[in-house]
């Protein structure tokens, strides 16, 4: 079975992605210039093929670090109670932040993301999303860089999942409802 079939329509192509993520970056770099502590913190598993494309996509010395946070278990909504299941393993102190998340929805991980590295004695922090899902937001917080905002649709593919599956279809897609509801 194809995971192509459960795909109701394609929201953004692979060259789209790829056009996107070069303009971030590029934006990135004239950002900081100058800075020579920049620390790219992947929020995994949705962002780690974003992540990889961005960091080659940013003219800079960067270092990187991945945390696994979630807010959503299995299922297709977020929980609201976040849980950190890997951290970073830098001391913050004196880096300029910027967090990479896969989509930034309710906001409830990427707030308490936020409070939390702060405390850590970041220089500064800034959040860096691939897609934006406005509609859904619960927390006052907005993305530094986004790369597309989307409607309030469950999207799936280059990195995003449902269930652990579709992270390696190469555009962005909106997935049928069929597929996840009633899980």
């Amino acid at each position: 079975m194809s995971l192509n079939n459960d795909i109701q329509s394609v929201l953004y192509s692979e060259e789209q992605l790829r056009q996107r993520v070069c303009e971030m970056g590029a934006q990135i770099t004239k950002d900081y210039q100058g800075k020579d502590k920049i620390l790219l913190v992947s929020v995994l598993k949705g962002s780690y093929i974003f992540m990889a494309d961005l960091s080659r996509a940013i003219d800079l010395p960067v270092t990187i670090d991945f945390m696994v946070v979630s807010s959503y278990g299995s299922g297709s909504k977020s929980s609201g109670q976040v849980e950190i299941k890997k951290d970073i393993s830098l001391n913050l102190e004196g880096y300029d932040v910027i967090i990479v998340e896969d989509i930034l929805d309710s906001g409830n991980t990427l707030y308490y993301l936020m409070n939390i590295l702060k405390l850590r004695g970041a220089a500064s922090i800034r959040i860096c999303t691939l897609m934006d899902k406005p509609e859904r937001r619960a927390k006052p917080i907005t993305a530094d860089y986004a790369g597309f905002q989307i409607p309030d649709a469950f999207v799936v593919g280059y990195g995003l999942d449902f269930d652990q599956r579709y992270r390696n279809l190469p555009y962005v897609g909106i997935l049928k409802p069929e597929v996840y509801e009633g899980r």
